[in-house]
């Protein structure tokens, strides 16, 4: 992991001739020692929390992304999306609830066990559910996608990879079998490698494995290394060059950037969308089996003339007392409206993300129902075609009010690839429609907004007055490359109004 996390993909770099340039370094903490010393599961949550504070203890200057691909056992792991006592205890570190440090946390989201690949590829993947403590809200879950089919093991000549290029790796849990309430696990695919099968035995392959270091560097340089860990090690690399670029940036904004940079293969929607995408259930399966899809750096970090980002850091009150909403923030968004309406019915593609971190609640009470786990919940919405501002606001006023997370009004939502009965869990909420360019210049405003949460509901703690950040990433972009966005907008950018409810 150590080799993956520290150039990505050594494969490339090995064959490259350009100077290889590392701006991150890598810190280990090992928290599982095998038998007869290894450590109570029931306690990992509380030796998670240790192993973190070694490391910042002993360099509290640093700057961190926390990578953990390691799960529980099946004989403790909890298999509904429930959140465990591990999984609380890792948003609680990653919220800062203790300490007011706020952390960035990649988990694996665990693996597919060989006997479970006879109920054949990919429903093995969906009945074989994200492992605990991947269901924590706050944490990035990766899960893995396979890049190499090619084997040329001579030992293995009557196999042939299970995956093809750009699906799903067999090795990559999922959260198909979750209740829909619960959060949008893996979040994100990186290269897991493939498996070889013979069409009844399923085994490892280097061939379809990563190239990475090895442990024993003094007898051989290389080793290799597939399934989750393996991707989990290569979201970290990515974040890690997300915070070089741009020193000072908030977890809660990487996050979201990784996220939103992420888009599925055509191989992925072939193989959940095709055929039975009536009523949005296609999509649905493909965002809980592939998240948002494979993370793109480039995408990240940065902008060009026809893809624009805005990146929004804020802080927002979501309660005062007497279980009452108190904010709501709304963002006006720059579009260069002259250039947008020159272009016309040119496709334009409009996304949106929103993250932040929740507070899980004290004790594991209530920790059943969704309302009961959270700090609070945000939202986004974007004011639609033909409605005027004052309609939006009464719209998103009228939502708030409610005591569901969903609330009433329409949204457009039929126009959002995802739609919010989908996107609308967990704590970072991502989607995208397309519409044509002009259309843009009446959906020139997003409200991020508060639904139910613990802070509001257990008044006895008097919690209903704090603030939580977010980030919020919108981007717009089109297909016509000679269109300049970039350079109007970036002379626009105004800060957020906050609106009493």
């Amino acid at each position: 992991m150590a080799g993956v996390a520290l150039f990505h993909n050594l494969k490339e770099k090995l064959l490259s001739k350009e100077k290889i340039v590392i701006h991150h370094r890598l810190e280990s903490v090992k928290i599982l020692p095998p038998p007869p010393g290894a450590n109570d599961p029931q306690l990992y949550g509380d030796i998670t929390k240790q192993a973190i504070s070694l490391a910042e203890i002993a360099r509290p200057n640093n700057v961190r992304t926390l990578c953990m691909a390691i799960t529980e056992d099946d004989k403790y792991s909890i298999t509904d999306g429930t959140p465990s006592s591990w999984s609380g205890s890792i948003d609680t570190i990653i919220s800062g609830a203790d300490d007011d440090t706020k952390r960035l946390f990649f988990i694996s989201a665990g693996n597919v066990d060989f006997s479970d690949m006879k109920a054949g590829y990919p429903d093995a993947n969906l009945i074989s559910p994200v492992q605990s403590p991947g269901q924590a809200w706050n944490a990035i879950t990766v899960g893995a996608f396979s890049n190499d089919i090619t084997i040329l093991d001579e030992n293995l000549k009557s196999y042939h990879a299970v995956a093809n290029s750009g699906e799903l790796s067999p090795y990559s849990s999922t959260s198909k079998i979750w209740a829909s309430k619960w959060p949008i696990k893996p979040e994100i695919l990186c290269d897991g490698g493939n498996v070889a099968t013979d069409g009844s035995a399923y085994m490892d392959c280097s061939d379809l494995s990563l190239l990475t270091t090895s442990h024993q560097h003094l007898k051989h340089p290389f080793s290799t290394i597939c399934a989750t860990s393996s991707a989990t090690a290569q979201a970290s690399w990515i974040a890690a060059q997300i915070m070089s670029e741009y020193p000072g940036i908030w977890p809660e904004t990487v996050r979201a950037l990784i996220v939103h940079s992420a888009d599925w293969t055509s191989e992925m929607k072939r193989l959940f969308i095709a055929g039975k995408d009536k009523k949005g259930y296609g999509r649905r399966d493909l965002l809980r089996t592939c998240g948002y899809g494979i993370p793109n750096l480039e995408r990240a970090i940065q902008c060009i003339s026809n893809r624009v980002n805005l990146v929004i850091e804020g802080e927002i009150q979501p309660f005062a007392k007497n279980k009452k909403m108190k904010e709501m923030h709304l963002h006006t968004l720059p579009w260069a409206s002259d250039i947008l309406r020159s272009i016309g019915e040119t496709p334009a593609l409009l996304k949106i993300t929103l993250s932040y971190f929740v507070e899980p609640g004290p004790g594991e009470i209530g920790w059943r129902d969704k309302y009961r786990y959270p700090s609070c919940q945000l939202r986004f919405d974007v004011k639609n075609i033909n409605e005027t501002k004052k309609d939006f606001l009464k719209r998103i006023d009228v939502k708030m009010r409610e005591d569901n997370d969903r609330g009433s009004g329409y949204s457009g939502s039929t126009e959002w690839f995802l739609g919010p009965q989908n996107r609308d869990v967990g704590s970072i909420h991502s989607d995208f429609k397309k519409v044509n360019a002009v259309d843009l210049c009446d959906a020139n405003f997003v409200a991020v907004y508060s639904v139910i949460g613990w802070w509001r509901e257990r008044t006895n703690l008097k919690l209903y007055d704090k603030k939580v950040r977010y980030s919020l990433i919108v981007s717009i972009s089109t297909p016509e490359t000679d269109v300049d966005l970039y350079t109007p907008i970036i002379t626009q950018i105004q800060q957020p109004v906050s609106i009493p409810v």
